[in-house]
């Protein structure tokens, strides 16, 4: 099967609804050619394709780790590239994706979670000013569910790292997507730097009929930000 036609195959495997019917029917596909396609499946407009390719890409990505890791290097090297202003292209998907490879392996966690968190810290003339930070607020989306997504498995690497000093601005998001799955990571992380930025979200949010989509292990839902505020309330030391 040509690259064009395991593309096409791929895609319209990964309109099912059910994610471990797709991870079964895609195992047939060596880990390279899988992931070559997976990549036109993270930026893909439909909900449905894009988040299962996000999750799909998480298993075939480790996987292929376990093979051989300088592959694996090269792919999350390609995500990094593509969220680089030089690369003319925008990454959508991609924080997301390496959240989900670095939730199932512990050898690319221990190399690239580092700059996954460097897109959370702005650059500057400072030694320790070394960010990426991410302006666009579809990248931030997908960046507050990474670290939410990572929260789930790695909570001691981003502990250690301070993210809980890094997320409390992006609950004042204007998106409503953005300032949900920040409460969600801070609740799900069990500590903030500080519980005010937190009570004064779930304040507001009594009043906040803000909506958003969130999918976790497979599963779609429609949660709101008072939800989310609340339960990260309730969660943090």
């Amino acid at each position: 099967m040509g690259t064009r036609a395991i593309k096409q195959h791929v895609l319209r495997v990964l309109k099912q609804n059910d994610l471990a019917e797709i991870e079964t029917e895609l195992v047939q596909f060596q880990e390279k050619e899988l992931v070559n396609a997976l990549f036109f499946g993270i930026c893909h407009p439909d909900e449905l394709i894009r988040w299962h390719a996000i999750s799909v890409m998480g298993r075939a990505v480790a996987r292929l780790a376990d093979q051989d890791m300088e592959e694996a290097r090269i792919i999350l090297r390609r995500m990094l590239w593509s969220l680089n202003d030089e690369s003319g292209g925008i990454g959508w998907g991609v924080p997301e994706s390496m959240a989900e490879i670095m939730y199932r392996h512990d050898g690319i966690t221990k190399e690239y979670i580092h700059m996954l968190i460097s897109y959370m810290r702005p650059d500057g003339e400072e030694e320790w000013q070394d960010g990426n930070f991410l302006e666009h607020e579809i990248l931030q989306q997908g960046l507050m569910w990474a670290m939410g997504r990572l929260a789930q498995n790695r909570k001691e690497c981003l502990l250690a790292r301070g993210v809980e000093r890094d997320l409390p601005p992006y609950l004042e998001a204007a998106d409503a997507t953005v300032c949900g799955l920040a409460a969600r990571a801070i609740g799900l992380l069990g500590r903030a730097a500080s519980r005010e930025p937190l009570e004064q979200l779930n304040k507001l949010a009594k009043n906040d009929q803000r909506m958003l989509r969130l999918y976790d292990h497979g599963v779609f839902c429609t949660v709101s930000v008072a939800e989310l505020a609340g339960r990260a309330l309730k969660e943090v030391e």
